[in-house]
């Protein structure tokens, strides 16, 4: 999939993703803080809090568009549409319910099933910050030797065989979209994920990565296609242009 690049056909679509994405990481960290809950019961009370605000809030600005959420009973009704919002309200349930910092919040935008507009908030850094499809900032210099971020309880055997076969490091991260911003703002150099995800998984970070010239497609180099019957997606690969081939190469001999 090419680099989409800031598309100001959607520019008002893209604020909207990052005011969201924002404002629900928000209410994520007082939840956190407020509630009293701890683990299993304080993730639940995350997700369903966000996703509540992010729902009511899409539905109340885009009313004619479809809308798919981790936190929702599928309605089938979004596969007659050509734009489709796909959210995850938490990314990394259990860092967050952890106190950890590397989990996300997901809005994007799919037209077509193309990615258009994506926004990914880390609200557990410090600070927080909303990466967004439509404020590309330029990348960083990449490093000497590939780094590869990968679950910190279950690395990929492909993400692992690919590293070592290119002489590069493993960095173990939480949720998906920590992986792929780490990508974005120069943490790494190549996510590689193997182990089966969700279109709510990868569209939004999808749509910041390609908005930063970055590479992704699946791992066998197959275009990223959203908005399905089944959401179900086996793999997803985002990495730095340089090290885009190199990698490709390798994981078609795995």
């Amino acid at each position: 999939m090419t680099p989409s690049g800031p598309n100001l056909a959607y520019r008002d679509d893209a604020a909207l993703a990052a005011q969201l994405a924002e404002v629900a990481g928000r209410l994520l960290l007082e939840v956190r803080a407020g509630s009293g809950l701890s683990g299993k019961a304080l993730g639940d009370a995350g997700d369903a809090a966000a996703n509540r605000l992010l729902c009511d809030a899409i539905r109340s600005a885009r009313p004619d568009d479809g809308l798919l959420s981790e936190e929702e009973k599928d309605n089938p009704a979004r596969l007659a549409k050509s734009r489709v919002w796909i959210i995850d309200p938490v990314d990394g349930t259990r860092e967050y319910s952890e106190g950890r910092s590397d989990w996300a919040v997901h809005v994007a935008l799919a037209v077509d099933g193309i990615p258009r507009v994506g926004a990914v908030a880390l609200p557990g850094l410090d600070g927080g910050i909303v990466l967004r499809s439509d404020q590309p900032r330029p990348l960083p210099p990449p490093a000497e030797c590939p780094r590869f971020v990968v679950s910190r309880t279950r690395p990929p055997r492909e993400a692992e065989a690919v590293a070592a076969a290119l002489g590069g490091e493993l960095i173990a991260m939480g949720s998906a979209g920590a992986k792929a911003m780490a990508v974005v703002r120069g943490e790494a150099e190549v996510y590689l994920h193997s182990g089966g995800q969700h279109e709510w998984d990868s569209c939004a970070p999808v749509a910041v990565a390609l908005a930063h010239g970055l590479h992704a497609s699946c791992i066998d180099g197959r275009p990223l296609v959203y908005n399905r019957a089944d959401t179900y997606m086996p793999n997803l690969l985002i990495c730095r242009p340089e090290w885009s081939e190199l990698v490709l190469g390798q994981t078609v001999r795995l």
